[in-house]
């Protein structure tokens, strides 16, 4: 197994468990992406739900990408960050009243609509405001993400966006409706698609609904593709970033575009999923009958995802070079789920050895809770620890 680097001699001085983040392959990573949307004029909108992160959430305003949002707080997160409020998107199926005038005081970009009642209330607080909101309708176009059960989003029996069948009459109603403007349609499939197969019968099914809006006298400014491209969790090290370029390019090959629209993406966990780390200190080495158990004093309170969704994260001892020996790797929380890996293969454990857990970067920090009353770890960069990088 090939090993991260990281600076260790510093790792020992900081009060465990804390995030750390990669700064090179950060910008490595957006530099990446920036190429591939200007070769096709494209647009991103970076997922803040992944991280938000304000260093980070700052790096990447400042190479001047969008956000997508889907709470109010990330709205006011997005603005703190310096993110421009004409590349703001907000998503959700439940926006509150005060989320949706938060995002009309702000002027933001589109408020992607996952339902009739919804629309309905946008444009009533649209009017009281004096103000004509634009949207886009998230279409719910049935496309199996083939992905795990609790991040598929695009399926029919899903409780995210409008079923494609009931497209007519979602149109029908925006042309009785004063206070809003349509602009596009939007899509989201799901999370952790390593399949680019699921976003061909994406672009597919795309442009058939575009057709139909056509053929009722509709052009549409935008089509908002979301996200979902996933990341190698296995091996992080040598896939470090993902293929945006066969993901875009799958895009341009089969999105009917029409001259003058814009075409949008949500991207999050593969902006930065591997770019952070989760570091933990052993605690304990339990030795059972059957089993031994390396104890870290970091867990799910810090990456929920192997105990929420099964997942794996790839983890390192970063401070031994022993023979591995078989561990379950597991935190102290008071709970069964509390679980990293279980008869992984790590080299061998010893009491104060740092572990590494790799491509936390998406949904490690953002998911982070204070269960058992445990505090919020604090979070480190790279480039202000000698910008090491980690691969």
């Amino acid at each position: 197994m090939i090993k991260g680097i990281f600076p260790v001699e510093t790792f020992k001085k900081l009060q465990t468990p804390f995030y750390y983040y990669d700064v090179s392959l950060l910008k490595d990573t957006l530099s990446l992406i920036k190429t591939e949307l200007k070769q096709y004029g494209y647009h991103l909108h970076y997922a803040i739900k992944a991280n938000a992160n304000p260093h980070i959430l700052a790096l990447i305003a400042k190479n001047g990408m969008g956000a997508d949002c889907v709470s109010g707080g990330e709205i006011q997160a997005a603005l703190d960050a310096g993110f421009d409020p004409a590349k703001i998107v907000f998503a959700g199926v439940g926006k509150a009243d005060w989320e949706i005038n938060l995002g009309l005081e702000n002027d933001i970009a589109s408020f992607n609509v996952e339902s009739l009642v919804e629309l309905q209330v946008i444009d009533a607080l649209a009017k009281e405001a004096g103000k004509k909101a634009p949207i886009s309708l998230r279409i719910n176009p049935n496309v199996d993400a083939h992905t795990h059960a609790k991040i598929t989003t695009g399926l029919q029996e899903n409780k995210f966006g409008i079923n494609y069948e009931l497209l007519d009459d979602i149109l029908d109603e925006t042309k009785k409706l004063k206070n809003i403007n349509l602009i596009g349609l939007h899509f989201h499939i799901g999370s952790q698609i390593t399949d680019l197969a699921a976003f061909r019968d994406l672009c597919i099914r795309s442009n058939d609904l575009q057709d139909a809006c056509e053929k009722r006298g509709i052009k549409l400014k935008n089509m908002n593709f979301g996200g979902g491209l996933g990341i190698n969790y296995q091996h992080p090290n040598h896939l470090c970033i993902p293929e945006f370029e066969n993901y875009f390019a799958l895009f341009n090959k089969l999105v009917k575009q029409r001259s003058g629209q814009q075409i949008h993406f949500e991207l999050g966990r593969s902006v930065v999923g591997q770019c952070g780390s989760l570091i933990s200190k052993v605690l304990y080495v339990k030795k059972g009958i059957t089993k031994q158990f390396a104890i870290l004093d970091a867990g799910f309170t810090e990456l929920l995802r192997p105990a929420f969704y099964d997942a794996f994260h790839l983890a390192e001892n970063i401070t031994s070079d022993e023979p591995p020996q078989k561990y379950d790797i597991v935190g102290p929380i008071c709970e069964s789920s509390d679980v990293f890996l279980r008869d992984f293969m790590l080299n061998e454990v010893r009491r104060n050895d740092l572990i590494a857990i790799r491509s936390a970067g998406a949904y490690g920090e953002s998911m982070a809770s204070q269960y058992n009353c445990r505090p919020l770890p604090k979070s480190y960069f790279s480039d202000e620890l000698k910008d090491v990088k980690l691969y």
